[in-house]
């Protein structure tokens, strides 16, 4: 064992707590991103405005944070993740607390805006400080674990306010102002810990290529067409399948429902599985295409073929924790291909991938049912995933040819 290899295996409660810092400003993130959408009756009641204006709270809250990811992922990369974080999760909690004070709705939006810049921060400083902090044995389960609590935040988000303003009869003021200020304590505990919060090492190498070269490469772009397009083909599954399954075989809504949850519940649980498998083998791309292989076949199962009711969850459990197992090993894949000091920037760009994923699908699909052709959805959803997994492996193709690469002489 070197020298540099003992410390990291001989501190995994070190790790741990790391995780746990990082894990809890990401599970913010998410929950603040999806806080407002159930005050919107309460809203339209109050200030007089459509759900179509009230939409644009949360639009503005997304579009600001997945435009902003990337330029600050070059400022993370130069200046350091730490304090960015810190600023950045004091930001978007402050201003869902302002929120309560706010006179009319356009203030909202404009704290909505303020938000989303701090969220912006979220993914390129947390990528950084675990790419940089976290030892190799652990890195897998802490990619996992990161994008658990994000999944965890969006689940409490609409709980936590339905609860506050529904059952102990909080007006929507004093909860979003308790939803924000829970964000302040974190930020101290971040600030305290922060010596156990480690910067990635900052390199200045002659020949190295540019922030702009790196994102603008053959390996970087298919990274961010790989996120892309398994984001269009999740949220499709996830925002139709109940409409998909009613369409196609009359499934009563029970099931559906049940189906559905089936399915997200499969995803989520299923990036611990990746976690650990990610840090035991090296074979991740091999296990990211088994894993989407069988996920397609399921979804074509479940999208061509009267299943019955009592199969149909089963089913949807399988692929999507078959789904959610291929995503740590993907993130492992991007880590080990961004050159040194340039996590920020690799993982504010390549991620910003999914928001617009996301945004991009909905629309398609509706169609496809409003048009009578229910039963394209599934087989679209199955052409995203395989364009998916022919871009991750013409990326992880650029990576590993760049690592054989010599690295470039020293300028004299």
């Amino acid at each position: 064992m070197t020298d540099a290899a003992a410390p990291a295996r001989a501190q995994p409660n070190r790790d741990w707590r790391i995780i746990g810092l990082i894990g809890t400003g990401h599970f913010l993130s998410h929950f603040y991103l999806l806080c407002l959408a159930p005050l919107f009756p309460i809203w339209r009641e109050e200030f007089g405005v459509s759900y179509a204006v009230l939409g644009l709270s949360i639009a503005l809250m997304s579009a600001t944070t997945g435009l902003l990811q990337t330029p600050i992922g070059f400022l993370v990369d130069r200046h350091g993740a730490r304090p960015f974080l810190v600023g950045g999760t004091l930001l978007m909690a402050l201003s869902i607390a302002a929120m309560a004070f706010a006179p009319n709705y356009w203030v909202i939006l404009a704290l909505a805006i303020a938000s989303g810049i701090g969220n912006s921060v979220i993914h390129p400083a947390d990528y950084a400080i675990l790419g940089s902090s976290i030892s190799e044995t652990r890195i897998g389960r802490a990619f996992a674990m990161h994008t658990l609590t994000g999944n965890l935040g969006f689940a409490a988000a609409p709980l936590a306010i339905g609860l506050m303003t529904q059952t102990m009869g909080l007006g929507w003021r004093p909860a979003l102002l308790m939803a924000g200020l829970v964000g302040v304590p974190v930020v101290g505990a971040i600030v305290m810990q922060s010596r156990i919060l480690q910067d990635q090492v900052r390199v200045k190498k002659a020949g190295a290529p540019l922030g702009r070269e790196v994102l603008l490469s053959r390996t970087m772009l298919m990274f961010f067409a790989f996120f892309l397009l398994s984001a269009m083909a999740g949220v499709g599954v996830q925002s139709f399948l109940v409409a998909l399954l009613d369409k196609l075989w009359a499934t009563p809504l029970a099931v559906s429902s049940l189906t559905l949850t089936g399915y997200v519940v499969g995803a989520t649980g299923g990036v611990l599985v990746g976690g650990w498998y990610a840090d035991r083998y090296t074979s991740h791309f091999t296990f990211v295409t088994g894993l989407t292989v069988l996920s397609i076949v399921l979804l074509l199962a479940i999208g061509l073929v009267p299943l019955p009711d009592v199969v149909l969850p089963l089913v949807a459990l399988l692929a999507g924790g078959s789904l959610g197992a291929s995503r740590t090993p993907r993130d492992v894949m991007v880590k080990h291909a961004a050159p040194p000091g340039q996590m920020g920037k690799v993982f504010g760009f390549i991620s910003s991938g999914l928001p617009l994923g996301s945004a991009l699908t909905p629309v398609p699909f509706g169609l496809m049912l409003d048009n009578g052709v229910p039963w394209l959805v599934m087989p679209t959803v199955a052409a995203l995933l395989v364009a998916s997994l022919f871009c991750a492996g013409t990326a992880r193709g650029g990576a590993l040819r760049a690592a054989r690469a010599p690295s470039p002489l020293p300028a004299e």
